[in-house]
């Protein structure tokens, strides 16, 4: 265990730290225009970590131990095939939503 005086300064040191990182981009530069360059970057962002987010819970699922499962596998696929096909998240989300629930109850 962690004695509480070292957990309160990890505590205030990660809030001054997030407090500081923010204020950079919100307070110092909050009022200028932003670099096309920077804002073409920034438009991959979301792309970039919605999938970092969920590909380690359909290859690895801590539900099944870290071993694949083809249901998690099959919902994923189906959620980028309709996503794709329509260019709607929701309607992506919702399909992948179904085919888990429906290859999680086939399979018992």
């Amino acid at each position: 265990m962690i004695d509480k005086s070292t957990l309160w300064i990890v505590i205030i040191g990660l809030g001054l730290g997030s407090y500081l990182l923010r204020f950079t981009f919100i307070g110092l530069v909050g009022d200028r225009p932003m670099p096309a360059w920077l804002l073409r970057h920034l438009r991959y962002t979301a792309v970039a970590v919605l999938p970092a987010l969920v590909a380690p819970q359909v290859v690895w699922p801590q539900a099944t131990g870290g071993e694949p499962d083809i249901a998690r596998m099959a919902a994923a696929v189906v959620t980028l095939a309709v996503g794709y096909r329509t260019g709607n998240v929701f309607a992506g989300l919702f399909a992948g939503a179904a085919t888990l629930t429906v290859m999680l109850s086939l399979a018992g």
